[in-house]
């Protein structure tokens, strides 16, 4: 619809989604998204799949460091992305201070798309690494032991056990952890909008922060709202394909 305070709403078709499909600046904006969705989600993965190896050991002070792992995945998105702008603040921030004791020199990460990039990367990882961690060890703890000793008889390397015994009672897992970090990154807005506010530039403007600022400094409440539509449908698509694909494992199986 368009909208307008001296006439009453008017139905406008399809005109905003043909807008929003040749306005570079949407498209600039979806690749930075893609760009940050598949670096904090792959950094999410191997990182939890890393502490869930670790976890999966008894060792002393085990459940005191588990909490302390948990902990992020328990703040508020606006608490983690407030955290993180004083952590990376180049007057008095941590990061620089620390830097500053061998250089001499203020240490600005967020000044640079790259560094900006990185932060929000690393700011996100730090939240939801407990996520996939608590997914994947779950599947640890599932597999039976006698399946490991079999394997310690027969002197199976542990690449080998990895992959034949460890590796199948951890997949349908992963694939879920993937999946709802994959959603959740692509909605990304609370925390790199309180890091970077989409900058330098719109280096780091993903596409929540576009439909945020479309809306709500410009004012273009129909054209962000016909973006939102078109991202609520991509993440239904992404959603059933992977169930589509789980259901057929499943029948395979």
């Amino acid at each position: 619809y368009r909208a307008s305070r001296m006439a009453p709403p008017r139905f406008a078709g399809f005109y905003y989604y043909e807008k929003i499909l040749t306005d570079s600046a949407v498209w600039e904006s979806l690749q930075t998204t893609a760009q940050i969705v598949a670096l904090t989600v792959g950094a999410q993965m191997i990182v939890g799949f890393l502490l869930a190896l670790l976890f999966e050991k008894d060792f002393p002070g085990r459940r005191i460091l588990l909490m302390l792992v948990l902990t992020p995945m328990m703040l508020s998105f606006v608490a983690v992305g407030a955290f993180f702008r004083y952590y990376y603040e180049p007057t008095f921030g941590l990061l620089s201070q620390a830097v500053r004791v061998f250089t001499g020199e203020p240490f600005i990460l967020i000044d640079s798309p790259a560094g900006a990039i990185i932060a929000i990367v690393f700011a996100d990882a730090w939240m939801w690494s407990p996520f996939v961690m608590l997914l994947v060890l779950a599947g640890l703890v599932s597999v039976p032991k006698y399946l490991y000793e079999a394997a310690e008889i027969d002197r199976a390397s542990w690449w080998r056990r990895f992959w034949t015994i460890t590796f199948p009672y951890i997949r349908g897992l992963l694939l879920l952890a993937l999946l709802f970090r994959t959603i959740e990154s692509f909605k990304l807005f609370d925390v790199v909008f309180l890091i970077t506010e989409g900058g330098p530039g719109t280096s780091t403007e993903t596409i929540a922060v576009y439909v945020y600022r479309q809306a709500f400094q410009y004012f273009k409440t129909s054209q962000s709202s016909a973006l939102a539509y078109i991202l609520l449908f991509i993440v239904i698509v992404l959603t059933n394909l992977y169930l589509y694909f789980v259901n057929r494992r499943a029948r395979e199986a």
